[in-house]
């Protein structure tokens, strides 16, 4: 695999430390497929991260949130062919570890297990202060963007409740 030096990016940008990390990471993992995984996008924020783990159980398995780091684990103790019944052992129960880069503001809201599938569901949540505003021209309280529209600020609300 060919590998990129970013050194002579890094010189000339200011805050992108951790786009360059993350792409120097990504290009240093290796090639390990297991447990399979799927990422779906339900909505604008919404996301469902589901892996194959068949044969663990919510016991052995380790999911960890940290800031922009998702980490899915599993470890199992080999117990099946103790007593050397099995002809063929094909359902891997090898311990694993999972890394996902998150985005900013992206948090875990829930993690099931069903069928031998672990989904784990994201949700992105910009706080108020990093939203878009619209800025009146008159001097009026600045309102926040959202997808709904305009929303009105805390101020107006509270001098709404005062007239009333």
């Amino acid at each position: 695999m060919r590998s990129f030096d970013f050194t002579p990016y890094r010189r000339s940008t200011i805050g992108f430390d951790r786009l360059f990390e993350f792409l120097e990471n990504a290009n240093r993992e290796q090639a390990d497929n297991y447990p399979p995984y799927d990422i779906e996008k339900l909505s604008d924020d919404r996301y469902r991260i589901t892996l194959a783990v068949a044969g663990f159980g919510p016991d052995d398995i380790d999911i960890t949130a940290r800031q922009n780091l998702l980490t899915v684990a599993g470890r199992k103790a080999e117990t099946r062919n103790r007593d050397g019944s099995f002809v063929h052992m094909g359902i891997a129960t090898r311990a694993f570890e999972r890394r996902f880069e998150l985005a900013d503001f992206v948090r875990v809201e829930d993690a099931d297990m069903k069928d031998g599938l672990l989904s784990i569901e994201l949700v992105r949540e910009i706080p108020d202060a990093m939203k878009p505003r619209k800025i009146s021209i008159n001097g009026a309280a600045p309102r926040t963007l959202d997808n709904e529209g305009i929303r009105e600020t805390e101020s107006e609300r509270s001098d709404e409740r005062e007239t009333a």
